[in-house]
């Protein structure tokens, strides 16, 4: 009985809500799954956890993009691995790349994903001014390099190439 009692606690707790939203992820270079990230609304904002695996150690930029896209596109007479993500989601047009808690930038800007040296992403995110409602039909988006929330000295935080990519249904 008490196994049973210990499996459904268990269950009941690893259960997402309906409000909740999961993200499969993948790597733009090989089309692999990377694993989820795992979307949630609360009383702080939205909360992103990655349960992610096989990446560079260290901090990585990450972003929501604007369109429901992990396409690529071409710009320049260059290949954009997820361009057709199009650009963080900005909709107050502010076109500055910052921080996620603060309001003169593109509201798609979220802190740095953690990997650790076993090559993980388990550390939960904080987007404050984020709403879940805010995220349906867009992408989330995770660069090669870091993020310094500055368009300055390298535009959009210079974190570089999209590395891997998933559409938020």
């Amino acid at each position: 009985m008490k196994k049973i009692l210990l499996s459904a606690l268990f269950l009941a707790s690893a259960s997402v809500s309906a409000a909740d939203l999961s993200v499969k992820m993948m790597d733009l270079n090989s089309g692999t799954m990377t694993g989820t990230i795992l979307i949630e609304q609360t009383k702080y904002g939205v909360v992103f956890t990655p349960d992610l695996k096989g990446f560079p150690t260290g901090l990585h930029g990450f972003h929501v993009h604007t369109n429901p896209s992990c396409d690529s596109s071409e710009k320049m007479g260059k290949t954009v691995l997820g361009g057709a993500a199009g650009g963080h989601y900005d909709p107050m047009k502010t076109d500055q790349h910052g921080y996620s808690w603060t309001d003169n930038n593109h509201l798609g800007d979220l802190p740095p994903l953690y990997v650790n040296t076993k090559g993980d992403a388990e550390e939960p995110v904080l987007a404050p001014r984020l709403k879940l409602s805010d995220l349906k039909g867009r992408t989330l988006m995770i660069h090669a390099g870091g993020d310094n929330h500055s368009d300055h000295p390298q535009p959009l935080g210079g974190g570089g190439a999209r590395m891997v990519c998933g559409v938020i249904k």
